[in-house]
């Protein structure tokens, strides 16, 4: 089962509590319904007369931001309800379809979910906290490198770990592609040219470590900044071979061990990249 830190089930508590406060102010707006009155065939809310239809647009944007949010914390508490012919429905993240014909749930429902929630992450929290004081240092995914926990989380939720560890290493060639403009390679080329030595050329940026290399305060045991600079683009490709690679065009599972180990190689490898300087050729002046 994942386990999660006490501040990430917090920060998603938070989420929630978010949700909560902007659902009820636009529910202030709206006339309520239920399955009884409706009967299956109609919304289960409206605007009530006289509102301010600009007024209401904006009450519901701010409704839609605290669902994304909060929506994660359905899937972690695992408070998702059950509707017939539809499957497995999350009413934070699904709020919006009360508005519509033949709504397959109701604002009470919405607001049982979001307290349902709520509930189980006290819990959680309380369980976290004190695991945190009496086991012996954990590994919580939720605090690996953004862009890489991110792509993994909704497959490592469903214990996906095979797919949560591909996604994770697209996402971050991805991820650097984007941040220097560089979509016209494919993802080995990328790296290798972005990590290698020398200089940039024109259109292809590199990632270098920054500092000076004949700066003898910044050398390390084995001769200073050039070898950890090679050793990244070892890194890279090493990665690519022994873990992109198997996890794409393999279907063989990981258990969960295997797959935190290999997030937290990629989590790393980000951290180190985040360090280091983008450099690009000097184009000529009129160009």
């Amino acid at each position: 089962m994942a386990t999660y830190s006490a501040d990430y089930l917090k920060r998603l508590l938070t989420a929630v509590e978010r949700f909560e406060e902007a659902f009820g102010r636009w529910m202030e707006t709206q006339e309520e319904s239920d399955h009884v009155q409706s009967r299956g065939l109609f919304p289960m809310v409206w605007p009530k007369d006289g509102q301010d239809q600009s007024a209401i647009r904006m009450l519901e944007l701010d409704v839609a931001e605290a669902a994304g949010a909060a929506a994660r914390a359905v899937t972690v508490t695992g408070a998702s309800m059950r509707v017939a012919g539809l499957g497995v429905v999350d009413p934070i993240e699904n709020w919006s379809l009360m508005s519509a014909p033949r709504a397959i749930f109701t604002p009470q429902e919405v607001r049982t979910t979001a307290a349902r929630v709520r509930g189980r992450l006290s819990t959680m929290i309380s369980e976290a906290e004190a695991a945190a004081e009496s086991a012996a240092p954990g590994f919580a995914p939720s605090e690996l490198h953004a862009v890489i926990w991110t792509a993994a989380a909704a497959h490592w939720t469903t214990h996906q770990y095979r797919v949560a560890v591909r996604e994770a290493s697209e996402a971050l060639t991805v991820h650097w592609k984007k941040a220097l403009g560089r979509n016209d390679v494919d993802d080995t080329v990328f790296w290798q040219q972005t990590l290698s030595a020398g200089e940039p050329e024109s259109g292809k940026p590199k990632l270098a470590w920054p500092g000076d290399p004949t700066d003898k305060t910044n050398r390390s045991m084995r001769g200073g900044l050039e070898p950890l600079a090679k050793a990244l683009n070892n890194l890279a490709t090493g990665l690519n071979l022994t873990v992109r690679n198997v996890t794409t065009h393999t279907r063989d599972e990981l258990t969960e061990q295997e797959g935190m180990e290999r997030l937290a190689a990629y989590s790393y490898f980000a951290r180190l990249l985040d360090q280091c300087e983008i450099r690009r050729a000097e184009e000529p002046e009129g160009t």
